[in-house]
Formats: structure tokens, sequence, C-alpha cells
């Protein structure tokens, strides 16, 4: 579409978790966001990508990015520890943001998202979760399983992926790492408060990944 031949928006298929998210500040999780909510998202992405000139300054912003919803380890300074992405409604709006920031520059024209898309990630009822964690072997995530713990509530998963092939680690620690995506169901789980990612491997290894929801959108 475009608006008076300046604004056009776009649509491409899967572009959904492309890019991490953008900086926020420290909430809970929003289930239910408004239209309100879902253009300031958008800008909250957009803005310091708009702002990066170079390739090192588009690295630096999502590598900022990629910390506020990281929970567990923090790979800067435990490249082995266990951690996880929580891809929030937030996460892919602000995304999206960086996302029109980026197309925006490359075609000298202002590109926004469709408004279908918009709606689509407002009403998505799973949160996607990455999980990353290292392993002795390259296939040793194979058939993991995880759920989340909050208090005596256990809460599984409707739905797992496959866990990639382990790349080889360079740092100190097991030899390879791992990652595998897994969704959560919002109405299942409670998201305002703190609780525990507890992956189970094959070979009886056990990683918990502590997750404060009170502290991500």
């Amino acid at each position: 579409m475009a608006s008076q031949g300046i604004t056009k928006a776009w649509g491409v298929v899967g572009l959904v978790g492309v890019f991490t998210m953008g900086v926020c500040s420290a909430w809970a999780i929003d289930v239910k966001l408004t239209a309100e909510d879902a253009q300031k998202a958008l800008e909250v992405g957009r803005a310091p990508m708009e702002k990066a000139n170079s390739p090192e300054e588009v690295k630096k912003v999502l590598q900022q990015a990629s910390l506020v919803t990281r929970v567990g380890a923090d790979p800067e300074k435990d490249p082995c520890g266990a951690s996880a992405i929580l891809r929030t409604k937030r996460y892919r709006l602000e995304a999206f943001g960086r996302q029109e920031a980026a197309e925006s520059k490359k075609r000298k024209i202002d590109v926004r998202m469709p408004e279908e898309f918009i709606k689509k990630v407002m009403g998505m009822p799973n949160m996607e979760i990455e999980v990353q964690l290292c392993g002795d072997d390259e296939y040793f995530a194979e058939g993991a399983v995880i759920e989340l713990q909050q208090g005596s509530k256990r809460i599984k998963p409707i739905d797992i992926g496959k866990a990639e092939r382990g790349r080889k680690n360079e740092g100190n620690g097991p030899a390879f790492r791992s990652r595998f995506t897994a969704l959560f169901a919002y109405e299942q789980f409670d998201p305002t408060a703190a609780s525990v990612f507890v992956v189970n491997l094959q070979d009886g290894q056990e990683a918990k990944i502590p997750a404060d929801f009170s502290k991500v959108k």
C-alpha cells in the first residue's frame, strides 16, 4: 500500500523473529495490548535503528536489544550458561519497528508495517521462547523437554521445536552450544510472576533458567 506515494506498507512473510527486541523499560509481560500500545512499541524499536548509521552501531543496537527479554545467564559473562529469549508481543512489535527503520533507510521512503501484521501480533495466544545452552556433543539437545514452574504450578509447552545441531563452542566449558524453541500459552501462566524454566536432557542433565516476568514486557 502506498500513502500519497510516500509511505509504503509492505509484507514479508516470515519477518517475525528476524530481529531481536529493542530497548524498553521494566514492566510485566503485556498480554493485552491496545492499538496505541502497539504503535508505541513500534516506535521504541524504530527509533534506535534510525539513529544507527554504521554496521557497528546497528550491531550495538541489536546486542543491547537482546538483553531486554533474555532470562538466565548473560552470554557476555557466561557464554555457556543456560538462558532464554522471551519473544513476547512487544518483542515482535519492536522487531517490526527496527525492520521498518532498516527498510526505510534502504528504500529512502517511510516504510510501515501493514495493519494486519500488527493485529496478528496483538492477537497471538502464545509466547515463544528460544532456549540456549551447552553440552558435550553436537546432538546433546535432541529430545530436550521443558516446563515452566511457578510455585507449585507446572506448565507444559503447547509445542517444542526441534533442537538445532550443536555448534562448536569457542569458549571454556562444554564443547557445543545449541538452541531450541518452545511455545507457552499466555492463558496458562501468570505473566507477572517470578518463574523458572526447567530443561531436562536425554542424558539426565537438568538446566534451570530463572525468569522474573515482572521485568519483561
